[in-house]
């Protein structure tokens, strides 16, 4: 049986990922490049979806920047948690969520407990193949030993993002089933560009996608 499948990447660089592997015979799949953050993903896969017809699967591509916790540059990982990390109010007593500061349900779908959660049979299948992890979303890349540390204590994340939990907000809502795909490029410490590994783990990203292709049916 034939399947659709809508790829979603914030840059053209981590979209040529699955723009260099072969499509499995009963694959056709669309690229979506939506730039970088949650604004720009929200809008481009709320109208891609409104325009087409639903996709059988969603998956969204990326780099993002790992906690520690044994995940290294060039890890692919798949986030089967995330969360808008940044959305808040800051108080005298120090950052409120959204839910902690009474402005929004924290068990209101999709989210539960203040996370959006990613449970279908793509990801128990994918589970076998790439490690699950618990992301956030963020608006700053975390640059700052501070700020890495609030984060940290807050959340305990696996690994950071700008795009993850605007992708499982419109695929939640909209009904479309989905995975997520993250290759670590980077420990998330005060910023050094120079021990990035961006090749790395763009090619284990296109790696870990083909094999994901072959056995999502």
């Amino acid at each position: 049986m034939s399947a659709r499948v809508l790829i979603v990447a914030a840059t053209k660089a981590e979209a040529d990922a699955a723009d260099r592997i072969a499509v499995p015979d009963d694959t056709s799949f669309s690229i979506l490049v939506t730039g970088v953050g949650t604004v720009a993903t929200t809008w481009a896969i709320a109208k891609w979806i409104s325009s087409n017809p639903g996709p059988d699967l969603a998956i969204n591509i990326g780099l993002a920047g790992s906690y520690g916790k044994n995940i290294y540059p060039g890890d692919v990982v798949m986030p089967v948690t995330d969360c808008f990390a940044d959305a808040g109010i800051e108080t005298s007593e120090g950052f409120r969520t959204l839910a902690e500061a009474g402005l929004e349900d924290p068990d209101r779908f999709p989210f539960s407990k203040g996370r959006i959660v990613a449970v279908n049979r793509f990801v128990r299948k994918a589970d076998g193949i790439v490690k699950p992890v618990a992301a956030i979303t963020v608006n700053t890349a975390s640059g700052s030993a501070a700020t890495i540390e609030r984060l940290r204590k807050k959340y305990d994340p696996d690994i950071e993002t700008m795009e993850g939990a605007a992708f499982f907000y419109v695929c939640s809502m909209a009904d479309v089933p989905f995975i997520a795909l993250r290759a670590v490029s980077n420990i998330v410490e005060p910023r050094n560009r120079d021990k990035w590994e961006i090749r790395l783990a763009l090619d284990n990203l296109s790696l870990k996608l083909k094999e994901i292709l072959v056995k999502h049916d």
